[in-house]
């Protein structure tokens, strides 16, 4: 079996429609959606309502750690636009060009910049959209965990640590862990060139020592320090930025 693996697609569909090549299936962990692009202030929903001068001046106000004057700039853009109408619009269109790029089968889970709701209507039949729960591919139990825990950024799918650990719960015993965000690991969890920490959990490491599985699946930090380490017998493997890099992560057994 081999089994391709995303996560950050971050509305990159040219390079999503060729992932799943040469693959039994893909797996997608998440955040489809792109609001900024960071190394490219002309990409994305914000800068397509804002304009790219805007967009550098809110990504150097976030990435300075500034979020009250970010949301104070944010606040003064979208007022006298109906933030609810303008987003949903923005997120459909993407959402339709990306999950038409989805191989069959496609197994996927929510980011932390996903939108749930939304995900019904656009996922075909070859695509299994999982959180909180498990499927056997290729004779291996796959249990998938979506979405992020609470931070400064207030991005749109993040839930209490309470709720997320309850997920996690749910799954049992699995041979591969699968979520957006890493256990909380510092050195999985340090982004290099945002240079903060971002969100780990708890939960996800309490059961990768209990459970043991082969593998721990993640994306969400974009620029690790550390990209894949060992716990016991887990390998823990953050699968790459696709936006930026194009290409997935190789499973093979």
């Amino acid at each position: 079996m081999r089994v391709h693996v995303v996560s950050d697609v971050h509305g990159n569909s040219r390079d999503l429609a060729r992932a799943g090549e040469g693959a039994d299936a893909l797996v997608c962990l998440g955040d489809l959606v792109l609001f900024i692009d960071y190394a490219d202030h002309t990409r994305g929903i914000f800068p397509d309502l804002f304009g790219a001068e805007n967009t550098s001046r809110y990504v150097e106000l976030r990435t300075a750690r500034r979020f009250d004057e970010a949301r104070a700039l944010s606040a003064r853009l979208w007022d006298g636009v109906d933030r609810r109408v303008a987003l949903e619009k923005a997120v459909r269109r993407q959402y339709a060009e990306l999950f038409a790029a989805f191989p069959t089968p496609t197994y996927a889970t929510y980011g932390n910049v996903d939108v749930p709701d939304l995900w019904p209507e656009y996922a075909g039949e070859g695509t299994t959209v999982l959180d909180g729960r498990t499927v056997e591919i290729g004779g291996l139990r796959f249990g998938f965990v979506g979405g992020g825990l609470p931070s400064p950024m207030r991005t749109p799918y993040e839930v209490d640590e309470e709720t997320y650990a309850a997920k996690v719960a749910a799954l049992g015993e699995v041979d591969v862990l699968c979520s957006h965000i890493p256990p909380l690991v510092p050195e999985l969890c340090y982004d290099t060139v945002a240079r903060r920490f971002e969100r780990g959990s708890e939960a996800l490491l309490e059961a990768i020592h209990r459970t043991r599985p082969r593998y721990a699946l993640f994306g969400h930090v974009h620029q690790p320090l550390v990209r894949r380490t060992r716990i016991g017998p887990t390998e823990c493997v953050n699968v790459g930025h696709f936006a930026a890099r194009g290409r997935p992560w190789v499973m093979e057994w």
